[in-house]
């Protein structure tokens, strides 16, 4: 089964970048193994106009009948024969979700370590299956597809072409089209729908898979209109299980209708076991935290670089003393969704004064950063590689040089406090590295006496008396002299 991915380009935004976003060299064929075959990528053009990528799988079908054993684990939806007659090796399935998620991986997640700028850049994007099973047919293809802004084309194949009179098979031939669609958004939704389409999963379903789906369904599954179907599907319609997917997507669609976290809602709707209080989560004790230290500063125009979501510059909008709060991120999805968690399309011509989003990478200078007097870093440090944090320094202290940084990122010392953390491993899968305070404090300091800043540190959350507080915080505040300096040049 095969399914390719081509995009077009022009000489200063090549096609072939689409080789750094699947982590797949142009020039190179390469074959990787998977559960139930092996997968090849190859490039069948690759060029600055036009570039194609190809992921072929070649399916081992004694594996896969020997792990089904004709109970409908192996993809034998019809007759006792279809464990070892059926479409598996030729019709695109849960097999090519399987690949893509393993081959494609990081891709899928909007990681580039080597252009980090081009994960949340939208593009032209043409995806053709040859073979696709389509329970439903191509209408149901097309209301699968359809809402996510694909231009869909699904053409019946026809039993056979010799007998017409037999009618049209349950496949069809599919092409999405999009003219503004990242990488990472087009194949996880490929890794949900295609298995729904199919409704044939080849594996068992167990309870992780609800977490998979609202993780590749992040940011469009909760309002699709066909949601229920393709929970339903995706999760071979165990009730279960599909119920506890519902029910997760509602409290994501709650949420955000009503500008709220998921957790904090989930808490307010949870049945009480007791009269003690719950405690504040740090994620609110860190906004809390850094909103103080803001109205210290006397800082009224404010960056938060690294904004994601936008829960700090909801926050911030609150309080009127901020007259002008930016948000800049280098994902264009996060930057999407904090203009609907803050309701843009809707504010207020005040309000919206007050607020913008920027997109952007922190390890360019920006000089639309100038000039403000504050700068937050909230939870952004750790997710760069070592190599890249001098970068960051330069472009926020050299370059912005806001009057006022905060700077929070996780205490490594306090994860022996998390019963659920295994040993050696971080909070978050992405965070590339996690501080002791003495790491903290060094980089820091480092930090401010190159730049002309000094330091101060506060703890965030409950302050351990062996390990500290979970969450430490940097105020950095140009010195005095340098204050008047950047003062003079403003």
């Amino acid at each position: 089964m095969t399914i390719t991915i081509t995009t077009t380009g022009t000489p200063e935004r090549p096609a072939t970048d689409l080789g750094f976003l699947l982590h797949k060299h142009p020039d190179k064929a390469q074959a990787f193994s998977t559960s139930h075959g092996r997968a090849h990528v190859l490039y069948p053009e690759a060029g600055a106009e036009r570039c194609t990528a190809a992921l072929l799988l070649e399916v081992d079908t004694v594996a896969l009948a020997r792990r089904g054993k004709g109970k409908g684990r192996g993809g034998a939806p019809d007759a006792a024969l279809a464990q070892y007659v059926n479409d598996r090796p030729y019709a695109a399935s849960s097999l090519l979700a399987v690949a893509l998620r393993s081959v494609f991986s990081s891709a899928m997640r909007g990681v580039c370590h080597a252009r980090p700028e081009l994960p949340a850049q939208t593009r032209p994007l043409r995806v053709e299956v040859p073979a696709l099973p389509a329970r439903g047919g191509p209408d149901l293809v097309r209301r699968l597809f359809e809402p996510l802004g694909w231009t869909v084309t699904a053409e019946p194949v026809a039993l056979d072409t010799e007998f017409p009179q037999w009618g049209d098979s349950r496949y069809v031939r599919l092409v999405l089209r999009s003219e503004a669609v990242t990488v990472a958004e087009a194949l996880r939704h490929l890794y949900v729908l295609l298995p729904v389409l199919d409704d044939a999963k080849h594996y068992w379903v167990s309870a992780d898979e609800v977490d998979k789906l609202l993780r590749a369904g992040e940011g469009w599954l909760p309002g699709h209109p066909e949601q229920k179907l393709i929970t339903s599907r995706y999760l071979s319609r165990r009730w279960s299980l599909t119920r506890e997917a519902m029910e997760r997507l509602e409290l994501v669609r709650l949420a955000e209708s009503d500008d709220s976290e998921v957790e904090e809602l989930d808490n307010a709707v949870a049945a009480e076991t007791g009269t003690e209080e719950k405690p504040t989560p740090l994620a609110v004790q860190r906004r809390d935290a850094i909103v103080a230290a803001l109205k210290e500063s006397g800082a009224a125009r404010v960056l938060d670089l690294g904004c994601g979501q936008g829960q700090l510059v909801q926050a911030l909008l609150k309080d009127v003393r901020f007259t002008e709060i930016v948000g800049v991120d280098v994902s264009v999805r996060a930057l999407t969704i904090a203009a609907r968690r803050l309701k843009l399309d809707r504010m207020g011509e005040r309000q919206a004064n007050r607020v913008g989003l920027l997109q952007g990478s922190l390890v360019y200078t920006d000089n639309r950063l100038k000039g403000y007097d504050a700068a937050v870093l909230s939870e952004v440090i750790e997710h760069l590689d070592l190599p890249r944090l001098p970068a960051l320094e330069y472009a926020v202290f050299g370059a912005a040089r806001p009057r006022t940084v905060l700077v929070t990122t996780p205490n490594a010392e306090y994860n022996v406090r998390w019963e659920t953390l295994p040993a050696g491993h971080t909070r978050h899968g992405d965070h590339r590295f996690e501080w002791t305070r003495e790491q903290f404090r060094a980089w820091a300091g480092t930090v401010a006496e190159r730049h002309g800043y000094q330091v101060e540190f506060r703890p965030i959350g409950p302050d351990d008396p062996e390990v500290g507080p979970p969450t430490q915080m940097a105020v950095l505040t140009l010195s005095g002299g340098n204050d008047k300096k950047e003062a003079k040049a403003a």
